[in-house]
């Protein structure tokens, strides 16, 4: 039976997502009795097409949890950051909600009742998110792992996912080091042993072995291993392993062969045309929706630059297939930021940058001119970060893979910009690009979607901006 919870592990973030959903749901219905329960009539009134309203109601609080995050599998955050997001979330939630039953006045169900259902909502999805915490850290409910290996790739699990919330999923049974192989992980969790891997496998009760083994000519336990598989456990590459549980590839363990024959890489004509569709209707939403606020700041730089002075600013940036373009940008800097030519990453606190820049750079309003590169073609709506050639070609040189990265159309928002906060040095660059590759290798509309979703969040925390 723990066998069977744990394999389930990676699931329970969709368990707990439907669990809140029916709950939300609840509330609705509840608050409607609560509000209405004292007169017939308008309780017969509100309680049609109940189930449907109800859905509505639930739907668009789920959509306002994603979009602060609150479905990602790495929190990393006090519970009062939980609770503080979750406050948000509602909130944002209820704001679309007023507005939807504007533009559909009969999914409208009374301000009462809008305001007992958010509360009643809050208040058990809170208990559900607290109980699911305290689950998710119960070690007999988490994968049991074998790592095959001991050396400097193995060590990797060790050193870079140390966190707490970086093994919400699995536990790590121990190491087994292999014949010849340079130890570089601590005494204490090797498990030395000579009984054969389908028999230490059974012993500790493993639900999983991570191949991670510095050198796998002569040194890989074949005959174990497909032992193991027909057992019922699971194999899994140590590359691999990185990129499903951290939500990146790691560059350290990174192999061409890997690359080459992993799966991904999704580049059919039907993925081109489906995200060339997505990028057109959400890049026309986004048009509609924030005009307004491009006009304001418009005027904001008019009125601070004085007349005359430039208020879009245009930059050569590269592109899908290494192909340069001129990015278009709300003019966020002096004019003269940079007078001698030179390329320069922004920086903390950046005096180039002019007050009303300062804040359009903290909200991103400054990006919104970018649309219409992506009416163009030449962005996506979600991708990596566009770069300028200078720092490509220097990144390029210092950085393995850096060019992959480019096979796709940056975009406006994208996996690293939520993973990571901004790059201004090479070293940064480097930790940004791991999951910039995630991106290019998994990239699907549901993940486009979800990144676009949780962007929000960014924009209301103003996380990673300079």
């Amino acid at each position: 039976m723990l066998r069977f919870l744990r394999r389930q592990s990676m699931r329970w973030l969709v368990l707990l997502g439907i669990c809140e959903l029916m709950l939300l749901a609840i509330s609705l219905t509840l608050a409607t009795y609560i509000r209405y329960g004292h007169n017939a009539d308008e309780l017969a009134e509100f309680t049609v097409h109940m189930p449907e309203r109800s859905m509505v109601f639930a739907t668009i609080i789920v959509i306002g949890m994603v979009a602060l995050g609150q479905y990602q599998a790495h929190i990393r955050m006090t519970r009062f950051g939980l609770l503080a997001r979750q406050f948000v979330a509602f909130a944002l939630g209820g704001i679309l909600l007023v507005v939807g039953y504007y533009v559909v006045p009969q999914a409208y169900v009374g301000r009462g009742v809008l305001a007992i259902a958010l509360l009643l909502g809050f208040v058990l999805v809170l208990g559900v998110r607290m109980l699911f915490l305290h689950l998710v850290e119960v070690e007999a409910l988490k994968r049991r792992v074998l790592i095959l290996g001991a050396g400097h790739r193995a060590a990797q699990i060790h050193n870079q996912m140390r966190r707490r919330t970086d093994r919400r999923g699995f536990c790590v049974v121990g190491y087994v080091p292999r014949i010849d192989e340079v130890v570089a992980v601590p005494e204490d969790h090797l498990i030395r042993t000579n009984l054969p891997l389908q028999v230490l496998v059974q012993r500790q009760q493993i639900d999983e072995v991570v191949v991670g083994v510095d050198d796998r000519r002569g040194h890989m336990p074949m005959d174990d291993l497909l032992e193991c598989r027909q057992m019922g456990i699971t194999i899994t590459d140590l590359t691999s392993f990185f990129e499903r549980e951290s939500g990146r590839l790691q560059l350290t363990i990174l192999d061409p062969s890997w690359l080459v024959f992993s799966g991904g890489f999704n580049a059919t004509p039907l993925r081109q045309l489906s995200k060339r569709c997505f990028d057109l209707s959400a890049a026309a939403l986004l048009l509609l929706l924030a005009w307004p606020l491009m006009l304001l700041e418009a005027l904001a730089i008019m009125i601070e630059s004085g007349p005359g002075q430039p208020i879009l600013y245009r930059q050569e940036r590269v592109g899908a297939h290494g192909r340069t373009f001129l990015l278009l940008k709300f003019r966020s800097m002096r004019t003269d930021a940079e007078r001698d030519g030179v390329a320069r990453w922004a920086s903390k606190n950046d005096d180039r940058v002019t007050r009303v820049g300062r804040i359009s750079r903290k909200l991103r309003i400054d990006e919104l001119p970018q649309i219409w590169n992506v009416f163009k073609g030449d962005m996506s709506i979600v991708g990596p970060r566009p770069e300028r050639p200078q720092f490509v070609a220097d990144l390029a040189t210092q950085i393995r893979y850096y060019s992959l990265r480019h096979c796709l159309k940056p975009g406006l928002a994208g996996w690293a910009q939520l993973s990571y906060p901004y790059g201004a040095t090479v070293e940064e660059a480097a930790e940004k690009l791991k999951y910039d590759l995630f991106y290019v290798k998994n990239h699907n509309l549901l993940l486009d979607l979800l990144i676009l979703i949780q962007t929000v969040e960014v924009v209301l925390f103003g996380r990673g901006a300079r």
